[in-house]
C-alpha cells in the first residue's frame, strides 16, 4: 500500500482532532478526502506528510513508518498544503529551480521546463510569484509538489482560486497523475470529487464516517426517497400515514416521500394506492448525489 493508516489519533491538549482513523490507499488510486471545516482533514494530511506527529496509531508511506523514516518518506511525497506557502519574492522559474536543487534533481533545468509546461505556467514563468493571481499561484504550488516525481501526492484544496477553464485543466492533470501515483486530495467541491476521484473518505469531528467507491457510495443509515404521481388527488395526511414514511412534500405534479429508515417503501406505497383505489402513474426511486450523502453524514 502507498498509504497505510491504523488507529490514528491526534490530540491538541484534551481535544481529539483525529479519532481512531484507519484506511489504506493502493498505488494508482485518486481518493477524495471530504469533511466540514474543522473535521480533521488537514491534520490527517499533515501527519501523513510528517509535518506534524501523531499522538497515537501508525502511519506508513510506501511501506515505511512516517515517525521513524521521516526524511525517506518525504522523498516519496509531494505535498500541496491548503495555505500554499511560496517564496513570493522569487520568480516562478527561480523558485522551481530552487525546489529542484533541494531534491537534488539531475537535469533540473529540463525538469523545470517540463513542470512549467505541464501546469500551464509558460506565460507567467518570468514573473515574480507575488504578481501572480491566486489560480497561477496554485499552479506553482502544484508544480513544486510533483517536480521530484513523487509516488504519493497529498493535495489540500488543490483547485482553490481557479477559474472554470483552469479547473478543467488541473482536474485532468490530477487524473493523469493518478494513473501511476497515489493521490489523496481534500476539497469542498463535490463535482470535483465526482470528476476526479475513484473513492471517497468522509470525516466528521475527527472520525471516519464513510469509505466507499465515489460512484456507488453507500452507508448504513441511507434513507430512501421516492417520487410518486397518482391519477387522483391525494392529501399529504394520507401519505404520511403509510408504514415506513417519515416525510412527505409536494414536488411538481407529484410527491417526494422519504422513508424513516433503510426500507423499501415502494411496496407500501403500492399497497396504499390499491386500498385507496387510485392508480400509480409514476413511482421512481430518487438517486442521491454525493453532495446529498455528504450533507446527511456530516450534518449535526
Amino acid at each position: 500500500m502507498s498509504i497505510e493508516i491504523k488507529n490514528l489519533y491526534k490530540y491538541y491538549g484534551e481535544q481529539a482532532a483525529v479519532k481512531n482513523v484507519s484506511f489504506s490507499i493502493p498505488k494508482g488510486q485518486v481518493v477524495g478526502f471530504l469533511g466540514p471545516n474543522g473535521a480533521g482533514k488537514s491534520t490527517t494530511m499533515k501527519i501523513i506528510t510528517g509535518y506534524i506527529p501523531s499522538s497515537e496509531g501508525s502511519v506508513e508511506v510506501c511501506g515505511m513508518p512516517v515517525d521513524t523514516n521521516s526524511l525517506n518518506t518525504r522523498e516519496k511525497i509531494g505535498y500541496l498544503p491548503e495555505s500554499n506557502p511560496l517564496y513570493t519574492d522569487m520568480y516562478v522559474r527561480e523558485y522551481l529551480e530552487f525546489v529542484a536543487r533541494i531534491y537534488k534533481i539531475k537535469n533540473s533545468k529540463s525538469r523545470v521546463d517540463e513542470m512549467i509546461s505541464l501546469v500551464g505556467l509558460e506565460v507567467e514563468q518570468h514573473k515574480k510569484i507575488e504578481e501572480l493571481s491566486k489560480g497561477y499561484k496554485q499552479r506553482v504550488g502544484l508544480a513544486q509538489a510533483i517536480i521530484h516525481d513523487p509516488e504519493v501526492l497529498i493535495l489540500d484544496e488543490p483547485t482553490s482560486g481557479l477559474d472554470p477553464n483552469q479547473l478543467v485543466e488541473i482536474r485532468e492533470l490530477i487524473k493523469n497523475i493518478g494513473k501511476e501515483k497515489t493521490v489523496l486530495l481534500s476539497t469542498h467541491i463535490m463535482q470535483e470529487v465526482e470528476a476526479i476521484c475513484q473513492r471517497v473518505l468522509i470525516i466528521k469531528r475527527g472520525e471516519l464516517v464513510a469509505d466507499d467507491i465515489s460512484s456507488e457510495i453507500k452507508y448504513s443509515d441511507t434513507k430512501q426517497t421516492v417520487f410518486v404521481e397518482f391519477n387522483k388527488p391525494i392529501s399529504k395526511n394520507q401519505l404520511i400515514k403509510i408504514t415506513g414514511v417519515q416525510s412527505v412534500r409536494q414536488f411538481q405534479n407529484g410527491w417526494l416521500i422519504e422513508s424513516s429508515d433503510q426500507v423499501d417503501i415502494r411496496l407500501n406505497i403500492a399497497e396504499f394506492a390499491q386500498k385507496a383505489s387510485v392508480l400509480l402513474l409514476t413511482i421512481k426511486l430518487e438517486s442521491k448525489s454525493l453532495e446529498d450523502y455528504f450533507k446527511d453524514l456530516t450534518k449535526n
